[in-house]
């Protein structure tokens, strides 16, 4: 015994790596009596999340530079209380671009080096400051890690 498949009741399938072609969009403002104004148009998925992006950078951001010396203020919850903790290192690596931009910051506490990552674009960050400018020849300063003592030290930069 054969079945049938009716052609219209078939289900549109796309793999699980396609990318939805587009997303329909909607704004309403404003209420009925002032008259509503209805937006509608078609965004792709990658707009979207542009879009989405461009939402949460921060625009206070100073230029940071590997080899600068900064103090980022991080957010620490404890309990229901919050308050800003500063981290002052050297900046030994730059990272990515937009809002997954991240940089190391490396300092040397009770003798013994400590790096951190840092998302400058994260809720976590509350402020970055550069107390001074690097002066270095290099993008990655991975090398600091086998330094010792006043050999850790970088130029200071008076140009930028």
């Amino acid at each position: 015994m054969a079945t049938e498949i009716d052609p219209s009741t078939e289900v549109d399938q796309q793999t699980p790596d396609a990318e939805p072609q587009s997303v329909q969009a909607e704004t309403v403002t404003a209420n009925a009596a002032n008259g509503v104004k209805v937006t509608t148009g078609k965004l792709s998925a990658r707009a979207l999340i542009e879009e989405f992006e461009a939402g949460q950078l921060k625009s206070d951001l100073p230029d940071i530079y590997v080899g600068d010396t900064v103090k980022v203020g991080v957010r620490i919850r404890e309990g229901n209380k919050e308050r800003v903790q500063p981290y002052e290192g050297v900046v030994i690596a730059k990272r990515h671009g937009g809002l997954n931009q991240t940089i190391t910051v490396r300092r040397i506490f009770q003798g013994i080096g400590v790096e951190r990552v840092f998302m400058l674009h994260s809720p976590q960050v509350a402020s970055v400051k550069v107390e001074r400018r690097g002066k270095v020849r290099r993008a990655k300063l991975f090398y600091l890690r086998d330094r010792v003592g006043k050999a850790t030290r970088v130029k200071q930069r008076f140009d930028r």
